[in-house]
């Protein structure tokens, strides 16, 4: 698996901009680097309010990334139905979820022991 070839510092800043851009809601970071055993250093988890809405999100933040950054996710999944779109990275994974899936699934419960960050919108 290759790193970033930019800071994980800059790749964050940038998608949650990109996501701000995207009026996409309740913006959260997650920083893992204190806990053992995590597949990434950071989660950055947003809602939209559409399958549409998610996949604009999504879409921004590949072009933003892409462009300015010269960086593409790693991997990607959920893009067919948009209820929950991953965007890997590598070091930073993105989670775009619809508000129901979000809730049921709750991440920032499941990964109560991160660092949490919020961003109003």
């Amino acid at each position: 698996m290759t790193k970033s070839k930019i800071g994980a510092d800059q790749l964050i800043t940038q998608i949650i901009k990109s996501i701000e851009d995207s009026k996409g809601l309740d913006i959260t970071l997650l920083d893992l680097r204190e806990i053992e055993n995590t597949v990434c250093d950071y989660f950055i988890i947003s809602s939209g309010t559409s399958n549409t809405h998610v996949e604009a999100i999504s879409g921004t933040v590949k072009k933003d990334t892409g462009k300015l950054l010269q960086e593409k996710p790693w991997h990607t999944e959920g893009e067919r139905t948009a209820e929950w779109i991953l965007m890997d990275y590598v070091n930073v994974v993105v989670h775009l979820f619809q508000k129901p899936v979000r809730e049921h699934y709750d991440l920032e419960s499941l990964w109560g022991d991160a660092k949490i960050t919020t961003f109003s919108e």
